[in-house]
């Protein structure tokens, strides 16, 4: 097998790499709870207004050729009764905070209407890039009068490059490796359900769904770095602690064999419409504490900071993950999500 030994850090990460080069991986986020949108095509037009969601992440921070994520999500609602006020309890003045019990009162479900978005990941660890284009499609429609059910699809392609440069290799004449097609676009296609009321939620979704092979990797066999698909399993609700105060407890599930099942538990403290803190766990990776700001009706940021648990802890210092939000054609101009809490 090549080995990369530039950088006495970089062993350690290219052994995680080889752990889980039969099932290539998706970036991994903290800030999801900020944007679920980037694991679930449901949420494609789940507001009444264009979101636009820019982030970037640094993962081991201080690791050479750790993984940096950079995205840019784009959804929005289509169909002229939604744009109209009837899949919200909006009035046209601006309405009510969508944290207080009062428009817990007054939510009704969504009208039946379409969402559309893009999502653009680009992700590189040491010598592996690969850049992920897809368009979402989502149909929103009213179970009850107060639950709502979204089903989405995603589909687009990858972009899969192999930098040689960076890769120093045990036996420099390997055939193999000077065989692999290191410039690769392959399909991609992905899947989502997402319910929500005024004070619950439930998601399910499939990243990866077309297994596809990479690059070969050689030991005394070769054989092909496959992708595999991802499962995402989510839900959360609100608790109002009192008019201005909501708390918010998520869980998600992700399922990517061969590696062992792992979640997340998140906490977030929202005051009103204007700020959030919260704090989240990675089983056997990570603590994160996060917090937010909803500027006006126009931007809002969020950013986070892992503090890492495994064993890489030695030689990484953390993560950063920061995202910049912006509400296009806001016409209620709210200043925080209202179905994405």
């Amino acid at each position: 097998m090549f080995s990369i030994i530039k950088k006495t850090g970089f062993i350690i990460l290219f052994t995680v790499f080889c752990l889980s080069a039969r099932a290539q991986q998706k970036p991994q986020y903290t800030q999801y709870v900020f944007n679920n949108f980037l694991l679930n095509p449901a949420l494609s037009g789940i507001e009444n207004y264009t979101d636009v969601k820019a982030g970037y992440r640094s993962q081991w921070t201080g690791l050479e050729g750790a993984p940096v994520t950079g995205y840019l999500t784009i959804n929005a609602p289509i169909g002229k009764n939604f744009l109209q006020g009837d899949a919200t309890a909006f009035p046209a003045s601006g309405g009510i905070n969508p944290s207080s019990r009062l428009y817990t009162q007054q939510y009704q479900a969504a009208e039946p209407h379409h969402g559309i978005g893009l999502t653009i990941v680009s992700d590189k660890t040491g010598p592996i890039s690969q850049t992920t284009i897809d368009a979402t499609y989502a149909y929103h429609l009213g179970l009850t009068a107060r639950l709502n059910l979204a089903v989405g699809v995603a589909a687009g392609f990858s972009h899969n490059v192999l930098n040689r440069s960076q890769v120093t290799l045990v036996n420099p004449l390997d055939p193999v490796f000077y065989n692999i097609d290191n410039n690769q676009w392959k399909p991609d296609l992905g899947f989502g359900v997402w319910a929500y009321a005024s004070d619950y939620f439930v998601g399910f979704s499939v990243q990866q769904l077309l297994p596809q092979n990479l690059f070969v990797i050689s030991d005394n066999n070769a054989y092909q770095n496959k992708t595999v698909a991802h499962y995402f399993l989510t839900g959360g609700f609100k608790v109002f602690l009192n008019d201005d105060m909501t708390l918010l407890p998520s869980v998600l599930f992700k399922m990517i064999k061969p590696v062992p099942t792992t979640f997340d538990i998140n906490m977030k403290l929202s005051f009103q419409d204007k700020l959030w803190l919260g704090a989240s766990y990675r089983r056997g990776d990570s603590f994160a504490a996060l917090a937010g700001i909803n500027i006006n009706s126009f931007v809002n940021v969020g950013y986070s900071y892992d503090f890492t648990t495994s064993e890489l802890r030695t030689v990484s210092s953390g993560t950063h993950e920061i995202v910049i939000g912006i509400l296009l054609n806001n016409r209620y101009k709210v200043t925080c999500p209202q179905h994405t809490f």
